[in-house]
C-alpha cells in the first residue's frame, strides 16, 4: 500500500498525542508539592511504557474486531499483532490508538498524587487497561454496544464520542474518583497549607503542551479536510472560551484570577469538546467551553466540601467536563443534510438518549471494574505508602531522588529526614567534615 498524506497525517497527530502525555506529567507534578513532584512525572511516565506493551500483545485486539457479547474484543486475535503488519494502514491506526490509551490511564493518577506506591501504581496500569479501557473502547469506537450495529445503538441510535468524552476523560474521572475513595485521603488534606502546587511554570508548560498534542487527540481521526478545519476552529474555541470562564468565576468567587486557574480552565474546555469537535459549530463550542470553564471551577472546591482528596482535580476537570461535552451533543450536536442532530437543531430526544445512555454505562463500567481492582490491590500489596514515607515525601522514599537540590553534598537538602525516618537514627556520615580525614558521603 502506498503511503499517502493521510497516512502521514494520522502518524503525526499520534505523535502529538503521544507527547501529551510528556506534557501531563509536568501539568501535574508541577502541582504536586516538591517532594513528590518526581513520582508524579514518573506516573506518566511509566504509563507509557507499560502500555505500549499492552497495546502491541493484547491490547489493541481487545479493542476492536470480533468481539464477545459487544463488549471486548478477542485478545488472541492479533496477539502481538501477528499478521497486521502486513497491513500499515492498521498498524498506523493502532500506534495512533495506543496513544489514548496511554493518556488515559496516566490522567488516573493525578487523583492520587503524593501517597500511592508506585509499585501498586505499575500493576494498576495494565490491569486496568486490560480490563476497563480496552471493553470500554471496543464498546463505543470498535463496534460494540453503542456502535451502528450494537444493541444499544440500534435501540436509542450510535452515541457520538468522536475523539473520546466516554472512553477517556469519563471513564478517567470515574477511575479516579474510585482509587481516591479507596486509598483515603492524603495526611492533613484540607489542613496542610503545604499541600499547594510547588511550581506554577510547570502547570502552564504542561497545559501548553496539552493543548498543542490536542490537535492530535482531536483532529487525528478526521476524513476530510472540511471536518479536519472544523474540529481545529473548535479545538481553538473551546479551550480559549473555558479558560475565560474559570477566570471570570474566579474574579467573581475569589476575587482575583490565578494563572493555575487559566491552565486548569483550558483543560477543561478541551476536556469537554473532545467528543464534540467534529459534531457542532464554532458558536456551539464556544458555549460548551464556558459552560465547561465554569462549571470545572465550582466542581473542583466540592472535594473539600465532600472530603474527597482528588489531589489534582481530576474528578472536578475530567469527569465534570467529560460528562457536559458528552451529554451536551443530545442538545447541539449538527444535524448532518438536515438529518439528526441535537435537540436545538431539530433532531428532537434521539441523540440525548443515546449521550446519557453512553455517559451512564461508562460511569457504571468504569466505577465496577475499578473498584475492584484497586480493592484487589489494596488488600494484598498495598496501594498506599506508609505514615513514614508520606512525611518523607514519595520521591525520596520510592525513588531516592529529589526534583530540586537545595542542600550541601548532593543531598537535597532531604537526606537527613529520610534516614532518620527509615531508621529512627541521625545519619553523621552524611554530613562528617573532610576535616576528619574522610570524604563525605553521597546520597
Amino acid at each position: 500500500m502506498e503511503l499517502t498524506a493521510g497516512h502521514v497525517w494520522v502518524m503525526v497527530a499520534a505523535a502529538l498525542v503521544l507527547f501529551m502525555t510528556p506534557g501531563l506529567a509536568f501539568f501535574y507534578g508541577g502541582m504536586t508539592r516538591a517532594k513528590a513532584a518526581l513520582n508524579m512525572m514518573m506516573m506518566s511516565f511509566i504509563s507509557i511504557g507499560i502500555v505500549g506493551v499492552v497495546w502491541v500483545l493484547w491490547g489493541a485486539s481487545m479493542s476492536s474486531g470480533e468481539g464477545f457479547l459487544e463488549i471486548v474484543g478477542n485478545p488472541f486475535a492479533s496477539f502481538g499483532l501477528i499478521g497486521v503488519e502486513t497491513t500499515p494502514d492498521a498498524m498506523i491506526k493502532i500506534g495512533y490508538a495506543a496513544t489514548f490509551a496511554i493518556i488515559t490511564v496516566a490522567l488516573i493518577s493525578g487523583a492520587i498524587a503524593d501517597r500511592a506506591k508506585f509499585g501498586a501504581w505499575s500493576l494498576f496500569v495494565p490491569v486496568w487497561v486490560t480490563l476497563v479501557y480496552a471493553p470500554l473502547a471496543y464498546m463505543v469506537w470498535g463496534g460494540g454496544l453503542f456502535g451502528p450495529e450494537g444493541a444499544i445503538g440500534k435501540a436509542l441510535g450510535p452515541a457520538i464520542d468522536f475523539a473520546g468524552g466516554t472512553v477517556v476523560h469519563i471513564n478517567a474521572g470515574v477511575a479516579a474518583l474510585v482509587l481516591v475513595l479507596i486509598i483515603g485521603n492524603r495526611r492533613g488534606f484540607g489542613k496542610d497549607p503545604n499541600h499547594r502546587p510547588h511550581n506554577i511554570p510547570f502547570v502552564m508548560l504542561g497545559a501548553a503542551i496539552l493543548w498543542f498534542g490536542w490537535f492530535g487527540f482531536n483532529g487525528g481521526a478526521a476524513t476530510t479536510a472540511e471536518q479536519a478545519g472544523l474540529i481545529w476552529i473548535n479545538t481553538l474555541a473551546a479551550p480559549a472560551a473555558a479558560m475565560i470562564g474559570w477566570l471570570i468565576t474566579e474574579r467573581i468567587r475569589d476575587g482575583h484570577p490565578t494563572s493555575l486557574g487559566a491552565a486548569s480552565g483550558v483543560v477543561a474546555g478541551l476536556v469537554a469538546i473532545t467528543p464534540a469537535c467534529a459534531n457542532v459549530d464554532p458558536i456551539g463550542a464556544l458555549a460548551l467551553g464556558v459552560v465547561a470553564g465554569v462549571a470545572s471551577a465550582l466542581a473542583v472546591g466540592l472535594k473539600f466540601r465532600w472530603g474527597f482528596d482528588d489531589s489534582l482535580d481530576v474528578v472536578g476537570v475530567h469527569l465534570v467536563s467529560g460528562i457536559i461535552g458528552t451529554v451536551a451533543l443530545g442538545f447541539i450536536a449538527k444535524s448532518t443534510d438536515g438529518v439528526g442532530g441535537g435537540l436545538f437543531y431539530g433532531g428532537g430526544f434521539t441523540q440525548l438518549w443515546a449521550q446519557l445512555a453512553a455517559a451512564g454505562v461508562a460511569i457504571a463500567f468504569s466505577a465496577i471494574m475499578t473498584a475492584i481492582i484497586a480493592l484487589a490491590i489494596h488488600k494484598t500489596m498495598g496501594f498506599r505508602v506508609s505514615t513514614e514515607q508520606e512525611n518523607v515525601g514519595v520521591d525520596l522514599s520510592l525513588h531516592a531522588e529529589t526534583a530540586y537540590e537545595f542542600g550541601v553534598n548532593g543531598h537535597g537538602g532531604s537526606f537527613q529526614p529520610l534516614h532518620e525516618a527509615m531508621t529512627g537514627k541521625s545519619e553523621t556520615t552524611a554530613t562528617k567534615a573532610p576535616a576528619e580525614g574522610k570524604e563525605s558521603v553521597q546520597a
